[in-house]
């Protein structure tokens, strides 16, 4: 498994070898000795899946206190994945990153605990999976807009966005800013 580069420092991209021919492939989606040597926590608590249909956009979301980690692919189709650093004190503090996952590079990405996530689907449908450090909690669960102006995300124009209330009712970043439990 071969580590990429990001922009955004703490994310952690990873590319795995595929193994295909005519039948199809084979990937090797987590090995804790590899995800260590990575800087990539091993110590998951809980596997998601979640099936999008094209256009779909889930997110700015993250869980404030303790937080989650999240290692996350896409199992079949392709969605372009967003993450803005949170992070209070950080020299990319409101900065976003985005890249493409699909289920034909197998490509991965660790998301730490103080950034927020999102992802838009690309493709027809998309089976977006992901490992969790902490367990979910409603308690905990938050979330910034989208499409909020002073963060800047360029999705996508290809696809007609299909968004929940809560993620197009999400208070901007300034709104929350001072409040943000994560810190450098």
């Amino acid at each position: 498994m071969q580590r990429l580069e990001t922009r955004l420092d703490g994310l952690v991209l990873l590319a795995p070898q595929v193994h295909g021919d005519e039948r199809g492939f084979f990937i090797e989606t987590f090995r804790a000795d590899v995800a260590r040597d990575h800087g990539v926590p091993t110590e998951f608590v809980q596997d998601n899946h979640s099936r999008s249909r094209q256009g779909t956009l889930r997110g700015i979301h993250f869980q404030t206190h303790p937080g989650q980690g999240k290692l996350v692919r896409v199992a079949r189709g392709r969605v372009f994945d967003v993450v803005v650093d949170l992070r209070r004190g950080s020299p990319t503090f409101g900065q976003w990153e985005g890249v493409e996952l699909d289920d034909v590079s197998g490509a991965m990405l660790y998301i730490p605990v103080g950034f927020g996530h999102g992802f838009l689907v690309l493709s027809e449908v998309a089976d977006f999976v992901y490992k969790c450090t902490n367990y979910y909690d409603p308690a905990t669960e938050a979330g910034i807009k989208f499409n909020d102006p002073d963060v800047g995300i360029e999705w996508p124009s290809a696809v007609e966005l299909l968004y929940s209330e809560r993620d197009a009712s999400a208070p901007t970043l300034a709104e929350v800013a001072d409040s943000l439990p994560f810190t450098v």
